[in-house]
């Protein structure tokens, strides 16, 4: 893999399979974002206030199928076709769509046959991470808006390519992370902006998550399970032989296919501390951490600790597996510390606990009054986030989580995996989106594709 710019890929059309010829189009700068000229055989369809949006589901795992009745819960939403690799999964996605709509679904096994369909509005990309890039590339080069699940991708040089795609087609995207639109959050956030914590010096985020177990060490197998096309599942990973713990849900704890706890749920936490901070990439990164606990054939730590330096304040990430019990017995959270009080945030609501001032200092301000605010959407506000999708979808307008912002937040997720990997300190380069000084890092950046997919540069 050549060395690769920002440049390069705001420059570069994008293509994202075997044998895909490129579509012509113009390119509208990733910065400026809005409308581009429509390539010829693109189908675009402008939606109506009375129409039916029809959505494609690419993925019918837990997150795909969570995704879709949340979509389905909308009268103006339908769902005509679903995808997997995995026969099972297929079968689950049929039944629950089935079950809410009275329906089932047409079903295929190959993503392109729903990227190329002609009478969809948009594609939901539930996949795992290492399968998110192409199938949205694609999706916005046919025409349509993505919802694609968080993390954005694997690398920075992905989910650069994927911003890129969706500004040159002007499509509609959104990053899967629902306390973005969840109101509990949007509190905690406009009160950290009020300003009434004081000078914020220190954000602190943590997942202190018992429920991550250890995935053993079960032997490789001679191949997949039936109804199981693993070679389609790989795709662009590295060739390996089926192993049940590289699979369904664990493969987060694989480097090959995710960037564990990191970016499964640091998304989260750092998209709240960055709102929260009205602020984008890190200057400085650094990070320790490893496998203190499971003795397993995982790849990433199941401990973790990275600071990022932003003008001003530091943020501190952390997660470790198995303890559930972190900050003041929180398993999650995101803490701003200011110099007249502290708040906290998690999906189980927000408070806020004064600063303890030295009483040798005679002070005639008030302190900061203690507040508590319990969760009122248990929902965690993914209802909320799909129907500010499916609303952007009719307006054009761009969505709370657009690409943009979710390409910085998942930056943020990978640089810390960056630091921790090359065991060393990453000052960031966020003009041209690259660690100063460290040509070595280029294949972290922008991992190499399995031929014969590929990121057309």
């Amino acid at each position: 893999m050549s060395r690769i710019t920002r440049r390069h890929f705001i420059n570069s059309s994008m293509a994202a399979a075997a044998g895909l010829t490129t579509v012509a189009g113009c390119a509208a700068d990733a910065k400026k974002g809005p409308a581009v000229a429509v390539a010829p055989g693109l189908k675009h369809r402008r939606i109506g206030p009375h129409d039916k949006i029809r959505v494609g589901l690419i993925g019918c795992g837990g997150m795909g199928r969570g995704d879709i009745l949340t979509f389905l819960k909308y009268d103006d939403v339908e769902c005509p076709i679903i995808c997997d690799v995995d026969d099972k999964m297929i079968a689950e996605g049929v039944k629950v769509i089935e079950k809410a709509r009275g329906k089932a679904p047409e079903t295929v096994k190959d993503f392109r046959k729903v990227t190329d369909r002609e009478d969809l509005d948009a594609v939901v990309v539930a996949t795992p991470d290492h399968w998110h890039a192409i199938p949205t590339i694609m999706a916005c080069q046919a025409g349509k808006d993505v919802y694609c699940e968080k993390p954005l991708a694997t690398s920075v040089g992905e989910g650069r390519a994927m911003l890129n795609a969706a500004r040159k087609y002007d499509r509609v995207v959104q990053m899967g992370t629902q306390w973005r639109s969840n109101p509990d959050f949007a509190e905690a956030v406009a009160y950290v902006h009020s300003g009434k914590l004081g000078k914020i010096r220190l954000v602190r985020c943590w997942a202190y998550l018992n429920w991550v177990h250890s995935v053993g060490k079960p032997p490789d197998q001679d191949k997949a399970p039936d109804g199981v096309d693993y070679d389609m599942w790989l795709g662009p990973a590295p060739k390996r032989p089926f192993n049940p713990a590289r699979f369904h849900f664990s493969f987060r704890w694989f480097w090959d296919y995710a960037g564990g706890l990191m970016t499964d749920w640091g998304v989260h936490l750092i998209n709240i501390a960055l709102w929260g901070m009205k602020v984008g990439m890190p200057e400085r990164v650094s990070s320790s951490g490893g496998k203190y606990i499971y003795d397993d054939i995982s790849d990433t730590p199941d401990t973790q600790f990275a600071v990022y330096d932003y003008p001003g304040f530091a943020l501190i990430w952390e997660h470790q597996m198995t303890a559930g019990c972190g900050v003041d017995g929180k398993e999650h959270g995101i803490a701003f510390y200011g110099t007249e009080g502290t708040l906290t945030v998690g999906a189980y609501g927000w408070e806020v606990a004064p600063a303890v001032k030295d009483k040798r200092v005679p002070s005639e301000e008030e302190p900061l009054p203690a507040e508590k605010h319990e969760s009122k959407y248990p929902d965690a506000g993914r209802p909320q986030h799909v129907r500010n999708f499916l609303d952007c979808m009719r307006s054009r307008q761009r969505p709370v989580e657009d690409f943009e912002l979710g390409h910085a937040i998942s930056t943020a997720a990978h640089l810390g995996n960056l630091a921790l990997r090359s065991k060393a300190t990453i000052i960031w380069d966020a003009k041209n989106e690259r660690p100063v000084g460290r040509t070595d890092l280029d294949n972290q950046l922008l991992p190499p594709y399995r031929a014969p997919w590929k990121l057309k540069l």
